[in-house]
């Protein structure tokens, strides 16, 4: 697997380092972000949500991560497709880290095929992007076994309340819905934009709980940094059929209009 290239940040600066630090273990609070040519979208979105992961970790850092945004953005090519991660790196014989891994990005994905894990979410910490970032690996894998790219993980009364390491939206008619607050999900930067977007077009909002089936006939969306709004084309075990798409195009067009430059 290629794991990318790091660079530590310490004493103000960023230096690569030959060797990575541990992978998963000990990943406090991570967050990835896609560049391409050098534009990259919801760039104080992203940076918010590093922030308040630090917080809740290691406060310390709090003062040196604007630095660390600007070194990291300087080091990130302005060319081609990029899939840069900030990490902060909880020590056991040295002190707690920050790190920059640079990777180049995938293609992007179209239609995505979905799988309902059949149990509850099993994360420890669904509110900060890090520490349950294997295990939604490990999800993912389970649902590729069941022919599926995303798994959808359910609340303890079987509502809805994200992928593995994506969000999931539907429409009903044309209202875009989403799992409200009272439901565990990750802040996805994607979600916020997509919910915006509605917003600014006119479009009505709702928060809700919903099981799987409840979405029987609805648009559905899987939501990433990586891959943007991806059309569900099919819901492996969902007992029923999912609505064309009418409004994603309109959507990834107005998308991309969030991108911008990081210089």
């Amino acid at each position: 697997m290629d794991f990318g290239q790091f660079y530590l940040y310490k004493n103000g600066t960023l230096t690569a380092i030959s060797e990575p630090a541990e992978q998963e273990v000990g990943l406090a609070v991570a967050d990835s972000f896609l560049v391409e040519n050098g534009a990259m979208r919801g760039r104080k979105l992203h940076e918010e949500r590093f922030k308040a992961g630090v917080a809740a970790t290691s406060p310390e850092y709090l003062a040196e991560l604007d630095r660390f945004f600007e070194l990291a953005y300087a080091i990130i090519p302005r060319e081609g497709r990029w899939w840069p991660r900030f990490e902060l790196h909880l020590g056991s014989q040295a002190p707690n880290q920050l790190y920059m891994r640079l990777r180049a990005a995938p293609e992007e994905l179209g239609a995505a095929t979905i799988w309902t894990l059949p149990e509850p979410d099993p994360r420890s910490n669904p509110a900060i992007k890090g520490p349950d970032l294997s295990l939604g690996q490990q999800l993912r894998r389970k649902a590729k076994i069941h022919g599926a790219d995303e798994a959808i993980l359910l609340d303890d009364s079987g509502n809805i309340a994200e992928g593995a390491l994506s969000s999931l939206v539907w429409w009903r008619g044309d209202v875009l819905c989403a799992p409200g607050e009272s439901i565990a999900w990750l802040p996805s930067v994607t979600r916020e934009v997509a919910l915006e977007i509605a917003k600014q077009i006119g479009f009505e909002v709702r928060f809700e709980e919903a099981t799987p089936q409840s979405l029987i006939g609805c648009e559905v969306w899987l939501l990433s940094a990586l891959n943007g709004i991806r059309v569900v084309s099919d819901w492996v075990d969902l007992g029923g059929e999912l609505a064309k798409p009418t409004h994603f195009e309109g959507f990834a067009k107005r998308l991309r209009l969030f991108n911008e430059q990081l210089d």
